[in-house]
Formats: structure tokens, sequence, C-alpha cells
């Protein structure tokens, strides 16, 4: 199983564990973590959620050769109903990250209540380069956090960004150096056992309760397009010359 799940010390791990793939999130893997966000949910002994990936990788986004064989077909497909235990996770969810984290591997930060970043770490969201669009309401919380103008450089040219940008940007909370993400973020995770579990959900709850109808509905509007642009001639021009190793062509469409 490439997701791993474990509770220790009232912290509930998710663990994305295919280092041989650069982490690449498959349509089995959305359901694994979908299943252990679910399962973190209804466990009274669980009092945070900790997202981690592999040394030197949190994630590299999609498989997109398993991405083309299964594409998500509504919003009950396992990549949704991930997105959808995350969102619904009403326990503090903290994430720690080592080197790429890229497409989802970033979007699904601006879902968690903390994240702490490695100084090599490098995230990305290149839908556009993909012929695609944003996913997980990141044309939504892209340019609340970090503003239009940062969002628009981010989201449509896909260029990476440091961690330090994403402290900058508001969507981590610090860098540290590699070797000491993972113990820093579970030390976060573990604080709130020390604190009424009840107050904290409720504050959570506060905290994302203006944009919650927007984050949702944002979603849904972004997979319908994100189905069509599947199969749009950009995106198979784009994945094709993914697995061709060379650059797409993309002078023929207007």
């Amino acid at each position: 199983m490439s997701i791993k799940t474990a509770v220790l010390n009232g912290v509930f791990t998710l663990e994305i564990a295919r280092p041989e793939k650069k982490n690449a999130i498959t349509i089995d893997m959305y359901q694994a973590m979908a299943d252990g966000l679910k399962a973190a949910q209804a466990d009274p002994a669980v009092r945070s959620v900790l997202i981690v990936g592999q040394p030197g990788i949190f994630t590299s986004g999609n498989d997109l050769e398993d991405f083309m064989k299964r594409p998500p077909s509504g919003m009950d497909s396992p990549v949704f109903a991930f997105m959808q235990a995350l969102i619904g996770c009403d326990k503090p969810v903290v994430a720690a990250v080592t080197g790429a984290a890229i497409g989802i591997g970033t979007t699904l930060l601006l879902h968690c209540d903390l994240v702490y970043v490695a100084d090599e770490s490098r995230l990305a969201m290149p839908f556009v380069s993909l012929g695609l669009v944003p996913e997980f309401a990141s044309s939504l919380l892209g340019p609340q956090l970090l503003g239009r103008v940062k969002a628009a450089e981010k989201i449509l040219l896909g260029d990476p960004f440091t961690a330090a940008e994403a402290v900058e940007l508001g969507i981590a909370n610090a860098v540290l150096p590699s070797g000491e993400v993972a113990l820093h973020a579970r030390r976060v995770a573990e604080r709130f056992n020390g604190l009424p579990p009840g107050a904290v959900r409720e504050t959570k709850k506060l905290l994302r309760r203006a944009g919650a109808e927007a984050t949702l509905a944002t979603i849904q509007a972004e997979a319908a397009i994100f189905g069509e642009r599947l199969a749009s001639p950009e995106a198979r021009e784009a994945f094709s010359a993914f697995f061709q190793k060379r650059k797409p062509d993309f002078s023929q469409f207007s």
C-alpha cells in the first residue's frame, strides 16, 4: 500500500509512501487517504492529523498515467472523496513538506491548518501547462491568500516557488532544515493533546466558516471544467509530451 496510516500519541499520521514514483498519487491512493481521514475524524483518541511524504519528496502530484486511464467521473470519485474528507475534517491538520510539492501537493496545503516546509522544498501548480485548470478550490483560495497578481503568476505560469516564498505568501507557517520538518510538525500536532478538543473543533469551524460554501462550490465548478479539459486536444498534447520527454507544441491551438 502506498498510503500508510498510524495513530500515535493522539496524532493520526497519513504518510504518502511511494518514493519509487516520486510519491505520485493514484486513484487508489486518493481513496485510501479519504478513508484514512474519515477514520481519523471518527476516532475519539485522535486529536490531530499529520500529513507527511517521504524524505526529499512530498508528492509530485497526480500519477498522470493512472489519471488518464481512470479519470475522475464525478464528485463521488476518489480524488473528490479525498478533497471532501480533508475539508470536512474538523480536527487540526498539520502538514510536513520536504522536497517537491507539485499540483495537488501544493493545493492540499491550502486546506491544512498548519504547514511546515523544508528549506529545499519547491512548490508548484502547473495545471495550465498540462492543458488543465486549477483544482481543490485553488482558483478561489489562491487569490485570497496570495493576492490576485501573485496567484496569476503561480497558477497561470505554473513556475515553482521556494519554501520561503510559501511562507511569505501565506501558504506555510515556517521554513526548517529538511531533517527537522517532520519532527517539528509532529511536536506541533501533539500540542493539541493538551488543548480542549471541543474548543479546538469549534474554533476551526469558525475560522473556515465564511468561505466554506464558496470553497465547495468552487471545487465543483473547477471539477466540471477539469473533466472537459482532460479530454481536450491541448491536454492530450501536453500529456503526450510529458510521457515522450519533449517540449509540448501548442502552436496549432487558438
